[in-house]
């Protein structure tokens, strides 16, 4: 490992950072991201294959790290200045963001659509992780790779793909590969989750506001609600994503 010790906080490593950490739009020109936690850099030293950089305490041990890392040192203080958490954890780190690939879907497949929480993507993508479920995410979504979605994920994002794909692809593919195209939604046609038949289904988590846009509702083959008491009218997003994920991999 190449080490180093920095001081202060105006060193351009860290004013990197802190533009990783704030804007989305540099984080895809630079082709990298940052994260934070000495829990979460083990599991990226573990599963991701462009770990850069890391930023830590002296005293912070540091293990199984590639040679190729560059890690550098700082105090407490400078550590602050930079960490995206009221109490810094230890360390922070840089990544390089993953090539772009096509999303390929496939049966069983949750397909996101515009979750601009990024504690909620974060969280659907842990899920999706845990339960072996692909993902893929239609346009609008929060960053799957900006700190908060990183984790919310639990490290979930250095262990599986997370592509992207536009709404006309995803229409396409469905079409092709006759995929049962399903929405959660509350409409004359939905069917309880529990009688739904998903054994070919990609199924479509709508906005934690609006749902799923209108045009993939219309496209859709088949709606499914899930059944709850008569004076609740939602669930979170994310708890909606972990039960129809359930049902995906064990209902059928």
């Amino acid at each position: 490992m190449k080490q180093e010790h920095i001081t202060s906080r105006q060193n351009p490593l860290l004013v990197h950072i802190r533009k990783l950490a704030s804007s989305r739009s540099y984080r895809k020109t630079c082709g990298e991201f940052v994260a934070e936690g000495t829990k979460l850099l083990e599991e990226a030293a573990k599963w991701w294959p462009d770990l850069r950089t890391v930023v830590c305490r002296e005293d912070v041990p540091l293990r199984n790290l590639p040679d190729t890392v560059r890690v550098v040192t700082v105090p407490e203080d400078v550590l602050k200045s930079v960490s995206t958490v009221d109490t810094p954890q230890g360390a922070m780190f840089v990544c390089g963001l993953p090539e772009k690939t096509k999303a390929e879907l496939i049966p069983g497949t949750l397909l996101l659509d515009g979750i601009q929480d990024p504690g909620n993507l974060g969280t659907m993508l842990r899920t999706a992780d845990a339960l072996g479920v692909p993902v893929a995410l239609l346009d609008g979504c929060a960053d799957p790779y900006s700190y908060k979605t990183v984790r919310a994920s639990m490290g979930a994002v250095f262990r599986m793909a997370v592509p992207q794909i536009t709404e006309e692809e995803a229409l396409a593919q469905c079409k092709e590969k006759k995929l049962m195209l399903t929405v959660t939604a509350l409409n004359e046609q939905a069917v309880d989750i529990r009688s739904a038949d998903l054994s070919n289904a990609v199924a479509v988590i709508g906005s934690e506001g609006q749902g799923v846009r209108k045009s993939i509702l219309d496209a859709a083959e088949q709606s499914v609600i899930i059944p709850m008491q008569p004076h609740c009218e939602s669930l979170n997003a994310a708890i909606a994503a972990a039960i129809v994920m359930w049902q995906m991999k064990n209902g059928n």
